[in-house]
């Protein structure tokens, strides 16, 4: 379970979060969605200690990660690039990944071979640093890092970006399986709607830093009230 109180983040004028109180229950696929600036990647760094809050606490399961590393080992994201080891060739950084989870290098292959069809066949075997990598194929790297040592918790700011509309629907997939065979905590965002909709048991919605409607989306019954609402932003 994740829970935020009173988390507060100002950037001069702009105020880039703004969360009073939100759970996150085990078991969520929550899909978090808004237009530029709503503060969903701000919300993120905040969550995996990438960035300092004003105010307010993020809690993951029960563990604060601005004073305790313990989170780590049972949490796995993909932000940017800036998650990357650039000067390694993906097999070379993911079994450094394994090194340092204690995952031998037999279970990590093992681990990989899921993926072989969202790697499309231009990441394994290619001999290619991932700074060589097309922006797509790093997203992939990036995505499989986060899964790989099968967290319980995982975190994904904007994972369909630079993906072909092949490997979109290979990740919709991958996430759903995830989720299920892992009783998995997913978290996403996306500007992709149909994409989130497929995919989330539940759907926040920011706007300005604040959380304006919490949608229950087990049913897909939230594709109507959100395409009503960025129609309206027209």
């Amino acid at each position: 379970m994740i829970t935020i109180t009173n988390l507060k983040k100002q950037f001069g004028e702009t105020t880039a979060c703004d969360i009073p109180s939100f759970t996150i229950n085990d078991g969520d696929v929550l899909g978090l969605v808004g237009n530029n600036g709503a503060g969903k990647t701000t919300m993120f760094r905040m969550m995996l200690d990438l960035l300092k809050p004003d105010e307010g606490t993020v809690m993951i399961d029960h563990i604060n990660p601005a004073t305790s590393e313990d989170w780590k080992a049972f949490v796995g994201a993909y932000i940017d690039e800036g998650f990357l080891i650039d000067y390694l060739t993906p097999e070379e950084y993911f079994s450094f990944l394994g090194k340092i989870a204690g995952i031998p290098q037999k279970d990590i292959e093992e681990r990989l071979q899921p993926f072989e069809h969202f790697a499309g066949g231009e990441i394994f075997g290619q001999n290619k640093l991932i700074r060589n990598l097309s922006a797509g194929n790093k997203q992939k790297v990036g995505i499989m890092s986060a899964l790989i040592r099968y967290p319980s918790i995982v975190v994904l700011d904007e994972p369909f970006n630079f993906l072909d509309p092949t490997s979109q629907s290979a990740l919709k997939k991958i996430l759903t399986s995830y989720a299920a065979d892992h009783h998995a905590t997913i978290l996403l965002s996306s500007h992709n709607l149909q994409h989130t909709v497929d995919i989330s048991t539940r759907i926040t919605l920011l706007e300005k830093g604040s959380i304006i409607r919490d949608f229950d989306n087990n049913n897909m019954n939230a594709r109507e009230e959100l395409t009503a609402y960025f129609e309206q932003q027209i």
